[in-house]
C-alpha cells in the first residue's frame, strides 16, 4: 500500500532502509544513525561530535568510495561499519570506557583512520602516538596519557614492546586470515550491524577531552595538547571551507594522522564525503603514482616536502590543479612557481598543535594577481587572517596591546576562541601560563600590515640578536631562498666572539644542478650582501646533502643551533 504513504513517510522509510544497510535495525523507533537518542530531549540543541559526519556521510552517499589504500577501496558504508566494529569491541572486549584514553600507534592507514571515528564513538580519547619517537618517549607519553590500550601496527611494535598494557596489533593488510586488527574487529560486526550507532551512548558534553595530541618536546618533556569534541568538530568544518572541499575532491593524507589528528582532516574530508587516500609512508615516487593515478585534488603539507615532490624526477604538469595547503614555514617565491607549474595551487595556512592545526590562512585577493610573482610570494607568504569559525588574532606586545598595524612594530601572536585547545592534559601550571590574560599564546613574533595580515617574524627562541640588532631568520631564509641554485635553506643563531651571535645558513642545493650552476657558501653571503642589509647577512653558509626534519617535515632548526652552541662551548673553554 506505498501508494497511500506520504512524501514525508517515504522519505523516512527510505532513511531508514538505508541505515538497516549500514549496520542497525529498520525499526520506526530507531534514530537516524548521525544522532543519538538524548536523555533529556531538547528540539534547539545538539552537541557538536565529529563522528556525526561518519554517519551522516554512509547515510547519504553509502556506495561512494571512502578510502583508497594501494589496491584497497572501502566504501563510506564499509568505513562506517568497520568504525563501529571497532568501537563495540574497544568497549566489550577491553572494556573501554568513557573518558579513557586508547593509544594508537601506526602510520597513515585505514586502520589509524577508523580509530579516529571509533575511539570518540566509544566516548574514549584517542592520543595518536609519533611513530618516529624512541621507545622510552613513547613509554613517557604511555604513562602521562593514562592509556588503558594500544593497537599498534607491526612495524612499530618495538617501541611498546615493554609496555604492560593490552595491545592490538596491526598488520595493513586488511586480510581476515592474516590480520590481528582485521580478526579483532570482527567481533563488533554483529553489534554494529544490529545495533548501528544506537548502541553507542554519545557525548552529552562537547566540551570533553576526546583527543591527545602530544608536542614534539624540543624543549623539555612533550605536553599532551587535548582537544574537544566543539573544537574538533568546528575544525573540521573550517578545513573544509578554507581548502575548499568538495564531494568530488580526493584527498591525499601527507601529513601523518598522528600528527594533530592531520590538522583535523579526517573529519574535514568525511565531513564533505570526500575521498582519504592513505599513504603509509612519505615515498615520492609512491606520491607522484598517487597523484597520476587517483586524481588528486588536495594534499596537505611542509613547504620541505613540497618542495621534494616538484623536484623529483617523476614530476610533470598535472592533468587537472590540486590544492595544496602549506604550513610549517612561509612557501618562497620559487617553491610558487615551480608549484604552478605542475598545476599546484598553494593555500598557505598557519596554526600549531595547540589551535587543532590550522586557524589562520593568507587569503588571496583580486588585485595580487596583477603583481609580479616575486610580490606574490611576499603577500601569500603573510599568515593572514583568522578562520571563518574561530574568535579574531591579535599581535600584542608585553603589556596586551596590540601593536600597530603598520608592518614593522613586533609583537607576539595570541589566539582566543573556538580553535584554541583545552589545555596540557594534567599541566595546570602550563596551561595558566599559555593562557596567560585570557589568550593562548603562540610564542610566534609578527607585526600586522595596514590591511590586517599577519606575518610572522620568527619563534620567539629562533630570533637572533646580534650586536643589539634583532635579526628575523625567516627573513634570512626567504633572501637565500631565492637565489636558482638552492632547494633548501635553514638558517639559525651561531655564536660570534664579537657580536654575540650572528646568522649561519645550511642550504641543500638543487639536484641535477649543472656544474656551472653549483655555488658554494661564499657565494651566496654575496648574493645576500646584495639584497639586505650586511648586519642581517650570513657570517658563514655551508652546503649540506640533508636538513633535519620531523615526520612532517617541519625543519628542526633547535638541532643545528644546538650543534653550534655545544662547539663554541668547547673552543672557549
Amino acid at each position: 500500500m506505498s501508494g497511500n504513504r506520504t512524501p514525508a513517510a517515504l522519505a523516512k522509510g527510505r532513511l531508514l532502509h538505508i541505515a538497516a544497510t549500514m549496520g542497525g535495525p529498520s525499526t520506526s523507533k530507531r534514530h537516524p544513525p548521525h544522532r543519538v537518542k538524548p536523555s533529556t530531549p531538547a528540539a534547539n540543541r545538539s552537541e557538536l561530535n565529529p563522528v556525526h559526519f561518519l554517519a551522516r556521510s554512509a547515510t547519504i552517499y553509502p556506495s561512494k568510495v571512502a578510502v583508497i589504500h594501494g589496491q584497497r577501496r572501502y566504501t563510506y558504508q564499509e568505513l562506517n561499519r568497520r568504525s563501529l566494529a571497532l568501537a563495540y569491541v574497544l568497549k566489550e572486549q577491553l572494556g573501554v570506557r568513557r573518558g579513557d584514553v586508547v593509544a594508537v600507534i601506526a602510520p597513515n592507514i585505514p586502520a589509524m583512520l577508523e580509530a579516529h571515528f571509533a575511539i570518540p564513538a566509544a566516548n574514549a580519547i584517542i592520543c595518536a602516538i609519533n611513530t618516529r619517537l624512541a621507545p622510552a618517549e613513547v613509554a613517557y607519553i604511555l604513562e602521562h596519557s593514562g592509556a588503558k590500550v594500544i593497537l599498534c601496527d607491526n612495524e612499530f611494535q618495538h617501541l611498546v614492546a615493554n609496555s604492560p598494557l593490552r595491545k592490538v596489533a596491526i598488520a595493513d593488510t586488511g586480510l581476515l586470515e592474516s590480520d590481528p586488527y582485521e580478526q579483532f574487529i570482527q567481533g563488533g560486526y554483529s553489534k554494529a550491524d544490529q545495533l548501528g550507532w544506537s548502541g553507542l551512548d554519545q557525548t552529552d558534553d562537547e566540551t570533553e577531552g576526546v583527543s591527545l595530541c602530544y608536542t614534539s618536546g624540543t624543549t623539555g618533556k612533550p605536553k599532551g595538547v587535548l582537544y574537544t569534541y566543539r573544537g574538533m568538530y568546528l575544525a573540521a568544518l573550517g578545513n573544509a571551507i578554507e581548502a575548499q572541499l568538495r564531494l568530488d575532491s580526493v584527498h591525499l593524507f601527507v601529513v601523518p594522522l598522528f600528527h594533530a589528528n592531520s590538522w583535523i582532516f579526517p573529519y574535514a574530508v568525511t565531513a564533505i564525503a570526500a575521498t582519504h587516500v592513505m599513504l603509509r609512508k612519505v615515498d615520492y615516487d609512491h606520491i607522484w603514482d598517487i597523484l597520476l593515478k587517483e586524481n588528486v585534488t588536495h594534499m596537505n603539507g611542509a613547504p620541505t616536502i613540497m618542495i621534494q615532490i616538484v623536484h623529483h624526477p617523476s614530476a610533470k604538469k598535472l592533468p587537472k590543479p590540486i590544492t595544496c595547503t602549506v604550513a610549517g614555514s612561509a612557501p618562497t617565491a620559487t617553491l610558487i612557481a615551480s608549484m604552478k607549474e605542475l598545476n599546484m595551487d598553494i593555500c598557505h595556512v598557519y596554526g600549531l598543535t595547540e589551535t587543532y592545526g590550522p586557524i589562520t590562512k593568507a587569503y588571496s585577493q583580486i588585485e595580487w594577481e596583477g603583481l609580479s610573482l616575486e610580490e606574490q610570494a611576499k603577500k601569500y607568504a603573510r599568515q593572514g587572517h583568522v578562520y571563518l569559525v574561530s574568535d579574531d588574532v591579535r599581535v600584542v606586545n608585553n603589556d596586551m596591546e596590540d601593536v600597530a598595524w603598520d608592518g614593522k612594530e613586533v609583537g607576539e601572536i595570541v589566539f582566543r576562541g573556538n580553535l584554541v585547545m583545552k589545555g596540557y592534559h594534567n599541566d595546570p601550571e602550563a596551561t595558566a601560563k599559555a593562557f596567560s590574560g585570557g589568550w593562548f599564546h603562540s610564542g610566534d613574533l609578527a607585526v600586522r600590515y595596514p590591511d590586517g595580515y599577519i606575518a610572522i617574524q620568527d619563534r620567539s627562541k629562533d630570533i637572533i640578536i646580534s650586536g643589539g640588532e634583532n635579526i628575523s631568520t625567516l627573513e634570512v631564509e626567504s633572501c637565500i631562498s631565492q637565489h636558482p641554485s638552492v632547494m633548501e635553506v635553514a638558517v639559525v643563531a651561531a655564536p660570534h666572539q664579537k657580536w654575540g651571535e650572528t646568522p649561519k645558513g645550511f642550504v641543500i642545493l638543487k639536484p641535477g644542478l649543472p656544474e656551472d650552476k653549483i655555488v658554494n657558501g661564499e657565494q651566496l653571503i654575496s648574493f645576500c650582501k646584495e639584497r639586505m642589509a650586511g648586519f642581517k647577512c650570513p657570517s658563514s653558509i655551508v652546503i649540506v646533502k640533508e636538513l633535519p626534519k620531523t615526520s612532517t617535515g617541519k625543519l628542526q632548526k633547535y638541532i643545528l643551533r644546538e650543534q653550534e652552541w655545544k662547539g663554541f662551548t668547547k673552543r672557549i673553554n
